[in-house]
């Protein structure tokens, strides 16, 4: 997450001291242990699997239902499912060289794994860095990538702007033998990325390497919030999610008890042979009357262990506003209006998500303007609109009918912008006006074609043949 510091304590950003480097370094290095953990949920590494018992002969199943990863991928699939749009107020013509740089790096797939880390950490980040040209190796072109947020971190100043200073993207280098060899720590600042050699990253000593330029006028690290506490999605319900997978998993080890449950036997005792026989032949013969059998189980009661299991998981999905899909409030018959309802909570968490979201899409949108600019192509990104769409079950139909409606109400611009598949109204009004010019200049020639048609039946002098004259009579007759 964002370090926020004075900047009078940085001096010269560009030749940053071993003590800053350190100071950010710790600050960093202290949320490593809170990234790791939603980092294992995720990846269904619970605390349910770590649990042991000092009774060897008890069952101990660990029954692990990964929630954190059903909410993280629904957000990811409710927001990024459809392509971000952009639309610039001075035309389509003004954002296409920066669209076609987005589609050569797939900015889809990019936003995608980015989603994912603010869903999952709370905070995402992405580097914007040139590299060489793969068609012409004599040319640069722009790239982006996510960077982890456990190797990363930017620095702003404590002001109430937040003005970012530098970031630091630090990474291992690992040797024949599996080990560390040292640590590669790049800084980067508005102008520069400086790269360092370090030992051990407690320790300190930062071994210069070397300095390279970049043109982005601003650190090309972008830092993405979450929400305004930098939360993952799930990080509120980790206490239920470990309540839930203990009492799944009790409800096996109950259950594997019973079954290997105590046969006690009162007024008969067993001669040499006779259990294995019992075990064998589940039957043993008595004269005696007073016997008694009977199992020594504990009772079990389902039903108010399924109404606890039920109760869990209502409150995990209230906490994590991501509604539980298999619920039979989803079935198929379900309208698409009325679905929006039912997801009323996943819309309001993504409404959270997307304008957070949208602030570090201008930054990235900007720089790659100004890489534009530094090639010779200026790219005015002003007024620029980002939105993001929900994945959600539409019924166009009903849309198309309200549009029909309301046609003699309302502009058709405002109209057509209900419908969800359209990004820029005008555009398609500017369509549809060139069909329907087409479409008149089609039935002209059609009528012109027929009138010379119907000109052939009259002779030079403008009487009809002979043929035509038999033809007409014998109609009216």
């Amino acid at each position: 997450m964002a370090i926020a510091i004075n900047r009078e304590l940085v001096g010269n950003i560009n030749d940053p001291s071993d003590e800053l480097l350190n100071y950010c370094l710790g600050i960093h290095q202290r949320q490593l242990e809170r990234f790791e953990r939603l980092s294992d949920y995720y990846d269904g590494k619970q605390n349910i699997t770590q649990r042991t018992t000092d009774n060897v002969n008890r069952p101990n199943e660990k029954i692990m239902v990964n929630h954190a990863k059903y909410v993280v991928d629904m957000n990811v699939g409710f927001m990024m499912t459809n392509p971000v749009s952009y639309l610039s107020e001075k035309g389509d013509a003004t954002l296409k060289p920066i669209l076609e740089e987005y589609d050569r790096v797939d900015i889809i797939s990019h936003d995608t794994e980015l989603e994912k880390d603010l869903s999952t950490f709370g905070v995402g980040y992405e580097l914007i860095y040139l590299k060489q040209s793969e068609e012409n190796p004599k040319q640069t072109e722009t790239a982006i990538k996510v960077i982890d947020p456990r190797g990363v971190f930017l620095v702003t100043d404590d002001t109430i702007d937040k003005t970012p200073l530098f970031a630091v993207h630090y990474q291992p280098r690992y040797n024949l033998r599996g080990g560390i060899d040292y640590y590669l720590v790049k800084y980067y600042t508005s102008e520069w990325v400086i790269e360092y050699k370090a030992e051990s990253l407690a320790l300190g000593g930062f071994e210069y390497m070397k300095a390279t330029p970049h043109y982005f006028l601003s650190v090309p690290v972008i830092e993405y919030r979450n929400n305004e506490e930098k939360q993952g999605d799930f990080e509120q319900g980790i206490s239920i999610m470990d309540t839930y997978n203990l009492l799944q998993s009790d409800r096996i080890n109950d259950k594997e008890a019973f079954l290997d449950a105590i046969l006690f036997i009162q007024g008969f005792t067993l001669d040499d042979g006779d259990g294995e026989k019992l075990a064998k032949e589940k039957l043993l013969q008595t004269t005696d009357t007073d016997v008694k059998a009977e199992w020594l189980t504990k009772s079990l009661d389902e039903s108010n262990v399924e109404l606890l299991r039920k109760s869990l998981l209502e409150d995990f999905h209230k906490t994590t506003y991501v509604p539980d899909m298999n619920d039979e409030k989803f079935s198929g018959n379900v309208s698409g209006e009325a679905m929006k309802y039912k997801l009323f909570g996943l819309l309001q968490l993504m409404s959270v998500k997307s304008r957070y979201m949208v602030k570090g899409l201008r930054q990235r949108l900007k720089m790659f303007a100004n890489m534009s600019g530094v090639k010779g192509t200026q790219i005015d990104v002003t007024g620029v609109k980002i939105k993001l769409k929900p994945n959600l079950p539409i019924n166009t139909s009903d849309i198309i009918d309200q549009i029909t409606k309301a046609i003699d109400i309302l502009p058709l611009e405002t109209l057509l912008s209900w419908l969800p598949d359209i990004d820029d109204p005008k555009e398609e009004i500017i369509k549809l006006t060139k069909q329907k010019e087409e479409a008149v200049e089609l039935n002209q020639k059609v009528l012109g074609t027929m009138n010379d048609n119907s000109h052939g039946d009259l002779d030079e002098g403008g009487e009809a043949d002979d043929n035509s004259k038999i033809q007409k009579e014998g109609e009216t007759d």
